[in-house]
């Protein structure tokens, strides 16, 4: 607001800051001669897609009517164009897309452009909608439950048959849950493959399989959490208790040193998609080892420092698109487009022969010039920040920076104007001035007099009255009127026209907005490849082999990448377990000797092959590995309702369910939860079950405290078994651990030493040790002497108590009743 006062003393005040798995389906064959006819009489497979996203994950299954199956893929994050599930669509290729109703702009632009890919005919799918309510979860989950089934026997109580189905199905993913529920619900209303027949006829379900895309190696969430992948903490901060999580110490929190949150977010979605893709995983490995070399630490550092600017790209051009941008928009847009042209020019002076930094020099290209340029030219960031609204540079426009010259030159001509209106008015008045309101207009401003009281003394002629603020009495005026036909509402002007000019650059921007997507992909990969190469130069990680060939892994002298960092010393033990010898490896030693970090171990170095890291391992050669699972901790949650033990066999029976000869299993101490034979039986008939397989049988870890198991020979004898154990050595009454892998049986688990260290007592532990060979011999176990003579002690004293206490001249003692009810009874427990 501009105003002046015609009053000697005052200064007039200028304008104010205003699959690969095999569980994919297969293509159709083709029928040879003799099987035509019959082929020809079958109807053509159909598959049926349900899909659904939300909050950046998807949750996927389909029904294949050619095995009669569903197929689920568990809880996966997703871009926001959705390529993963266009890989999805891309492999399986759906009959039909069922969705809910109730979907959010990503996919609903996708299935816009998937219904009308012409290419797709005449197999495009036809998309589905139905309403959101049919994909709840508590109605998914009963529909679940109670469908029928003819793999599950009618023998099952509904409670077992629950507990089956809870080892087959991820109820913890919950959006694959819902997913499911609705396919389950467009099946019984389109009745796929039994239109004709009768109503109580259900869609057949022969079967739930789990699923992963091609090259995709498939880990569940029970992996993730006992190999420390993944570790969320609370945050201690007290303002952040109820939403905040950090990350704890993990493998991803040791190797995240990205700069920018989608380097963040891209070295999680690796970490959460291992892949089997070679090429990609080489194409990775490549620009690591190069930022390793010595000569090249000075360009990693300074290409670090150019990945700190750029930030969220994609919700600036979602806000420009809406026209909320703000003032630090342009200021991030501009700071990040400056950067990935310094990010180019970079890679431009680096070995073109590597793809990542040919892609950048090649695909950051002069629209990015153009869009810093506009934005350097055209915004006032100081001007803007001050005003905290979009304010242009002088020179751009000639009507605006006009119109600001007569918005700043109004001070000293309001003056003017002041001053020739105080002299028309009544002598009354000491002073008065004009001022200028945005969408108002000029008021001229009168102090207010003692005399007026009422509204109606406000009155002046030849003035109309507007309104009393801060006891001023403001009027429009003849002269003031001219003013605001003559200069117009100089402000809002200028604003509507700096606006208009805002949306033009915005729409600049927006038609460059592919090249700055494809900034963001190359940058966040670039980030994330730089951190890992700094990782891998801190920790002294080296670079795995990828053999087609080789079936499992091999691994010398790797160490577990976590425990290294918190132990003073740790020892490097190796790993085989390729070709048809020692595919099951059965590890035994004392507690505490290090059989689970070394499981831990071998799965982690495997794992961060898999991203395409470098190991911590002096060499490492990985080959086809499909699959990591691990039964190593329980994961217990009240929530699931089942016990440590059913939780124990449910992560075992994923493994003995879904585990190929390219897989590789980890188990640590299964069968403990429950009765030491009944436990022992199970973890014989497991390992049994995978050496019946034969040169098919998974790779197979299994560390056990059962040394039974080797003593009763419950394991056939053959090449496939491999024992293992952790080498020690007593010193005395000491136990010493070299946390040496050695080949191998314990002889011992030395719990009473590993009791010993946790601060039993020496009484309880020798006691312990005693009734263990009383068992271990077969003969019966004896009480502890001391402990029976000073019983008897006890007995005796009482037995003499009771005689003291006698009185032998009461004459109602009957001595015979106290010799049989105490005496005796007391003297049986003294013998």
């Amino acid at each position: 607001m501009a105003s002046v006062e015609a009053t000697p003393g005052r200064t007039p005040q200028g304008p104010g800051p205003g699959e690969a798995s095999t569980n994919f389906p297969c293509p159709v064959p083709v029928p040879g001669p003799g099987e035509a006819e019959e082929e020809e009489e079958e109807e053509p497979a159909e598959i049926h897609l349900c899909v659904l996203w939300n909050s950046g994950y998807l949750g996927i299954a389909y029904y294949d009517t050619s095995d009669s199956t569903i197929h689920f893929m568990p809880d996966a994050p997703d871009h926001e164009s959705l390529k993963l599930l266009q890989r999805v669509l891309d492999e399986i290729d759906p009959q039909s897309v069922v969705t809910s109703a109730k979907q959010d702009e990503n996919m609903t632009r996708f299935l816009g452009k998937l219904a009308s890919q012409e290419h797709r005919e005449p197999k495009r799918p036809e998309i589905i909608f139905l309403p959101s309510v049919d994909f709840g979860l508590e109605i998914s989950k009963q529909r679940l439950l109670s469908g029928n089934y003819s793999f599950i026997p009618d023998s099952m109580t509904a409670t077992e048959k629950i507990l089956f189905l809870s080892s087959i199905i991820p109820f913890d993913c919950l959006l694959t849950v819902r997913a499911l529920g609705g396919l389950l619900k467009f099946l019984a209303r389109r009745r796929i493959g039994v239109e004709l027949e009768d109503y109580n006829v259900s869609v057949p379900i022969l079967g739930f399989k789990k699923f992963v895309l091609t090259h995709l190696v498939s880990i569940d969430q029970d992996t993730y959490s006992v190999l420390q992948i993944f570790k969320s903490e609370s945050h201690p901060s007290v303002y952040k208790v109820a939403s905040g999580l950090k990350e704890g110490l993990s493998l991803f929190g040791i190797l995240n040193r990205c700069r920018c949150k989608w380097g963040e977010k891209l070295l999680r979605l690796w970490f959460t998609r291992p892949t089997q893709d070679l090429g990609e995983l080489n194409s990775r490995l490549d620009v690591i080892q190069f930022f390793l070399l010595p000569q090249n630490l000075d360009m990693a550092q300074m290409l670090h420092r150019l990945l700190g600017h750029i930030k969220n790209v994609p919700l600036i051009l979602k806000r420009m698109k809406l026209s909320h941008t703000k003032v630090s928009d342009w200021q991030v847009l501009y700071k990040t487009v400056y950067s990935a042209l310094g990010l180019r020019d970079a890679c431009r002076s680096l070995p073109q022969s590597i793809q990542l930094f040919r892609d950048i020099a090649q695909e950051f290209s002069d629209d990015l010039h153009h869009i810093a340029s506009l934005i350097g030219k055209v915004v006032d960031f100081e001007g803007s920040l001050a005003e905290n609204r979009f304010i242009v540079l002088p020179n751009i426009d000639p009507e605006i920076d006009e119109k600001k010259r007569r918005l700043m030159g109004l001070p000293s001509f309001l003056t003017e104007v002041a001053q020739k209106e105080l002299e028309n008015l009544d002598s009354r008045i000491p002073s008065c001035s004009v001022i200028y309101i945005p969408l108002i207009g000029f008021l001229l401003s009168i102090p207010r007099l003692l005399s007026m009281v009422e509204t109606s003394d406000f009155e002046i002629e030849g003035l109309d009255f507007m309104f009393l603020s801060e006891e001023k009495l403001h009027y429009r005026s003849a002269r003031t009127k001219e003013l605001d036909a003559l200069l117009g509402d100089l402000h809002c002007d200028i604003r509507d026209q700096e606006t208009l000019l805002m949306h033009q650059l915005q729409c600049q921007v927006l038609a460059r907005a592919a090249v700055l997507t494809r900034v963001l992909d190359l940058a966040s990969r670039l980030d994330v490849l730089l951190a890992l190469a700094s990782a891998a130069r801190d920790y002294g990680y080296s670079r795995p082999r990828y053999s087609p060939r080789l079936l499992g892994v091999r691994i010398q002298n790797g160490r577990h990448p976590l425990m290294e960092l918190c132990a003073r010393t740790f020892v490097p033990n190796s790993a085989e377990c390729g070709g048809d010898k020692g595919r099951v490896k059965v590890i035994t030693g004392p507690n505490s000797s290090g059989k689970s970090i070394y499981l831990k171990q071998v799965g982690l170095i495997t794992f961060m092959a898999l991203v395409g890291s470098f190991v911590p391992a002096e060499e490492a050669e990985i080959g086809a590995v499909d699959a990591i699972f691990t039964r190593i901790h329980s994961c217990e949650s009240i929530s699931l309702g089942l016990s440590t033990f059913m939780i124990d066999l449910n992560q075992v029976a994923k493994a003995v369910n879904n585990a190929t000869e390219q897989s590789l299993v980890l188990i640590d101490e299964f069968g403990k939860g429950t009765n030491t034979v009944d436990g022992l039986a199970l973890l014989a008939a497991v390992i049994r079950h995978w050496l019946a397989l034969g040169p098919t049988c998974p790779h197979v870890f299994v560390a056990t405290n059962f040394l039974s198991l080797v003593q009763l020979q419950l394991l056939p004898q053959g090449p496939l078994v491999q024992y293992l154990t952790m080498e020690t050595c007593e010193d005395g009454n000491d136990l010493v651990f070299f946390y040496q892998v050695c080949e191998g049986v314990a002889s011992a688990s030395h719990a009473s030493h590993t009791a010993a260290q946790a601060g039993l007592p020496d009484k309880l532990i020798a006691r312990g040790k005693e009734v263990s060979d009383f068992i271990r011999s077969g003969k019966p176990i004896q009480p502890v002497k001391e402990l029976l003579k000073e019983k008897q002690m006890e007995n005796c004293q009482t037995l003499v108590d009771k005689f003291l206490k006698l009185d032998l001249e009461d004459p109602s003692l009957d001595l015979d009743i106290f010799m049989s009810q105490e005496v005796l009874p007391a003297a049986t427990a003294v013998l």
